[in-house]
């Protein structure tokens, strides 16, 4: 006999996804060329993987602190400094489980019930049900493409209010591909201040810049420091999403409260991961850079094709590794997905799976092999010119 459980209200307030089915539908087809993937087709360097390795062979099997190992959170606080001109001590940090780990301990540290969480929309789509799940509030900051899908500031403090924790930020952004600029961080930074909010800066494709774009951490600019988490992850810039590494450093109150739930959760980080992260930290960063310029190769490619094909615009990408093209000429996002997959065979995410205001776009991943990206493109431009 089958009993039929009372599943949670939490997860039955999650939000719908047709991704799943169209994941489902990519699968069972091997002919299906996936632009879905939001990790790096690479495999982690050689000398990260020795470094991994070598910890295995000495024996580091065993429990890391909860905030993490000392000699990681001071190289973290090394290359903080170095890379972000933010000044932290190993105190101000913690390793967590990849950065949505540390998202989501941050979120149960800062937001009770019915207070309210500023988010990107679209963005990452884990991040409203990640305040929901907390019975807390997301609100979206609508992210408009004529805007350069960079909030506007006015508007942003138009939904300010007396319930208003957090400001959240992703840059460069997922799925956009696109980054805040200084003068939109300043901004940022005088309402953070004004309205006495902590801002949740996710920073987890730092190193993936194109254009000789630079990255900046909004926890550097002036006044900044005692009320940014900046949140960081090794999956994307050294190709490690299976390690699970990631941390956070900001206030000291806050990474303390962080510390002490974790013990509740995941109690660490992987040791393995953590003497990983050293390595990627501190090694050889050739890496990074023969990475990011591949993705630049394949960005430059999905550009110019998405260009060339009739009733598609699309913003270029400065960052990350998405391009995030207007379909709406062509239909809603879940029905262009579909009309991708089951007419081209390529595999792409309705806009709608990063909120309401993805309608009209779909995401494309270039984080997958150039001739696979340049097929992709063959297949989808010879069934829009036929539809």
């Amino acid at each position: 006999m089958t009993i039929e459980h009372e599943i949670s209200e939490r997860y039955t307030r999650l939000p719908s996804s047709n991704f799943a089915k169209i994941l489902k539908m990519a699968v069972e087809d091997k002919d299906v060329i996936s632009l879905g993937p939001g990790e790096p087709d690479f495999t982690t360097p050689e000398h990260i993987r020795n470094a991994a390795i070598m910890a295995i062979d000495k024996g580091f099997t065993h429990y890391s602190p909860p905030g993490g190992r000392t000699k990681t959170r001071e190289a973290i606080a090394k290359k903080l400094k170095k890379d972000n001109k933010i000044k932290v001590s190993p105190e101000e940090i913690m390793v967590t489980c990849g950065s949505q780990e540390a998202l989501f301990l941050a979120t149960q540290s800062l937001i009770d019930p019915g207070e309210k969480m500023l988010v990107p929309n679209p963005g990452f789509l884990a991040f409203i049900p990640m305040v929901e799940t907390l019975t807390g509030v997301p609100e979206s900051i609508p992210l408009r493409e004529e805007n350069g899908f960079e909030f506007d500031p006015d508007e942003l403090e138009k939904l300010i209010d007396r319930r208003t924790r957090v400001i959240l930020i992703n840059s460069p952004s997922n799925p956009t591909g696109r980054m805040l600029k200084r003068k939109t961080l300043e901004k940022l930074a005088d309402i953070a201040i004004q309205h006495d909010l902590v801002v949740f800066s996710d920073e987890a494709y730092e190193k993936l810049t194109y254009d000789n774009r630079k990255h900046i951490s909004i926890a550097s600019l002036n006044g900044m420091k005692e009320r940014v988490l900046t949140f960081q992850s090794f999956s994307k810039s050294y190709a490690m999403p299976g390690f699970r590494i990631g941390y956070v450093a900001g206030p000291k109150d806050i990474i303390q409260a962080m510390t002490r739930l974790h013990i509740y959760t995941t109690v660490c980080a992987p040791t393995v991961s953590q003497l990983a992260a050293i390595e990627a930290l501190t090694g050889e960063q050739s890496c990074v850079k023969e990475m990011r310029s591949e993705y630049n190769r394949r960005r430059k490619l999905i550009t110019k094709r998405l260009k060339e094909i009739p009733k598609i615009s699309c913003l270029k990408p400065q960052g990350a590794f998405y391009a995030f093209p207007n379909i709406s000429k062509l239909g809603s996002s879940t029905e262009v997905a579909n009309l991708f997959l089951k007419k081209a065979k390529v595999l792409v995410v309705p806009g709608t799976e990063f909120g309401k205001y993805g309608e009209g776009y779909v995401r494309m991943s270039y984080a997958t092999s150039y001739e696979k990206i340049e097929e992709a493109m063959d297949r989808i431009e010879k069934v829009v010119r036929k539809s």
